[in-house]
C-alpha cells in the first residue's frame, strides 16, 4: 500500500477523460473529485504521521517504481493535452461542455503536470529534469524551474519571495504578484547567470530564451494546426493550471516569516517555515507534496520518503480541502490567522 497509493494521482487524468466524452453536469466530474469528494472524505480519515524507519527510507529513496510513476505521468499529460485539442475542436463554442472541458483540461495541467514537473525539476539528473520541462511547457509555464529552485527555496518565507504569501494577502492578487514576479526573478537569475559565466543574456544557454522559444512554437503550432479557437482553449486551460499551482503556492507558507538577525541575515529555512499536511488522500493525490516542510528543508529529497516533523505547523486538513478553504477568503483568514497566533517562532 505504500506504493500503490501514489496510483490515486492517476484518477485526475482518468476523470479528465470522462470529462471530455461527458454532457452536462457529469462533465464536471473531475471538479468534484477535487473540490468535494476529496475534501469531505479528508474530513473523516485520520492522518497519518508514520515515517521510514532510516534503512527503509534509504531503500526507498532508490526503488524505481515511485520514479516510474512520475516518468509515467509525462505521456499520459502530453496525450491528454493532445486529445484535449482535437475534443475541443469538436466542442461547440461557448456551450456548457465547452468550459466545462477546459476547467478539467487546466486541473489536470495543475495537479498532474505541474506537480510533476516540479518534483522533476528538483532532481539532478539531466533527463529527469527534461521531463520536468516537458510537463512544465503543458501550461505554459516553463519559468518555474529557475525560479522556484534559484528563487523560491532560497528566499521562501521572506519578503525578497513573491510565491509566500503575506498575513491578510488577499488570494485573487496573489495570484498576479506570485506569478509575474517569480516570471521577473527567472530572467533575472538566468541572466545572472549569463553573466557570471561570461556570456550574452541573449545565448541559447540562457534557459529562459529556450523556454520562451519553446513556449512560441507550441503555440504558434496550435495556432496552424487546430485554429484560434483551439488556442483561446489551450491558453485558458494553462492559466488555469497556473492559477491552481499560485493557490498551492498561497496555502503552502501562508502567514510565515523567517527571522531575522541584527545584521539583517535571515535564519535557515527550517520546518516550521512551511504549512505541513499529513492527511493522506491529499498526500497520495500529490505525490506528497503536502509533506511540504521537509521538502523546502531539503529540497533534493525525494517524493516517497519526505518525513512528518512535530515541529512542522500543521494544517487543518489536506490540500484539497485547504484549496477550497482557500477560495472563501474569510472563512480562510478566520481559520489561518487563528493558527498563525498560535505559533511561537512566527511574527
Amino acid at each position: 500500500m505504500q506504493k500503490l497509493k501514489y496510483l490515486l494521482a492517476f484518477v485526475v487524468p482518468l476523470s479528465v477523460i470522462f470529462a471530455f466524452q461527458a454532457e452536462g453536469f457529469l462533465s464536471l466530474l473531475p471538479v468534484f473529485f477535487l473540490f468535494v469528494f476529496f475534501p469531505v472524505v479528508e474530513l473523516f480519515l485520520p492522518i497519518d504521521v508514520a515515517n521510514f524507519e532510516a534503512k527503509i527510507a534509504a531503500d526507498k529513496k532508490n526503488e524505481p517504481f515511485y520514479d516510474r510513476l512520475l516518468y509515467l505521468a509525462v505521456p499520459v499529460q502530453v496525450a491528454t493535452i493532445i486529445y484535449f485539442l482535437f475534443i475541443i475542436q469538436q466542442t461547440p463554442f461557448g456551450s456548457f461542455e465547452f468550459w466545462t472541458r477546459i476547467t478539467a483540461m487546466g486541473l489536470m495541467c495543475g495537479a498532474v503536470g505541474l506537480n510533476v514537473g516540479h518534483e522533476l525539476g528538483h532532481r539532478s539528473n539531466r533527463t529527469e529534469q527534461f521531463l520536468g520541462e516537458i510537463l512544465l511547457l503543458t501550461s505554459l509555464n516553463t519559468h518555474f524551474l529557475p525560479f522556484h529552485n534559484g528563487g523560491h527555496h532560497l528566499n521562501v518565507a521572506t519578503p525578497k519571495d513573491p510565491a509566500t504569501a503575506n498575513k491578510n494577502e488577499l488570494l485573487y492578487t496573489f495570484w498576479f504578484t506570485s506569478h509575474f514576479g517569480s516570471y521577473r526573478q527567472a530572467w533575472k537569475l538566468e541572466n545572472e547567470k549569463m553573466r557570471h559565466q561570461g556570456r550574452s543574456i541573449f545565448s541559447l544557454n540562457n534557459r529562459m530564451i529556450v523556454y520562451s522559444l519553446a513556449n512560441m512554437i507550441v503555440l504558434f503550432s496550435i495556432f496552424f494546426i487546430f485554429g484560434e479557437i483551439v488556442l483561446f482553449a489551450f491558453i485558458l486551460s494553462s492559466i488555469l493550471g497556473i492559477g491552481l499551482l499560485q493557490t498551492v503556492n498561497y496555502i503552502e507558507h501562508y502567514g510565515l516569516r523567517r527571522q531575522q538577525n541584527e545584521r539583517g541575515r535571515y535564519e535557515p529555512v527550517r520546518h516550521h517555515h512551511s504549512w505541513n499536511s499529513d492527511h493522506p488522500l491529499g498526500r497520495a493525490l500529490l505525490f506528497n507534496l503536502s509533506r511540504h516542510s521537509d521538502h523546502h528543508y531539503n529540497g533534493s529529497i525525494k517524493y516517497q520518503v519526505l518525513k512528518s516533523v512535530p515541529s512542522s505547523p500543521q494544517m487543518p486538513t489536506g490540500y484539497p480541502g485547504m484549496l477550497v478553504l482557500a477560495f472563501f477568503q474569510p472563512f480562510w483568514f478566520y481559520v489561518m490567522n487563528k493558527k498563525l497566533a498560535r505559533l511561537p517562532r512566527n511574527s
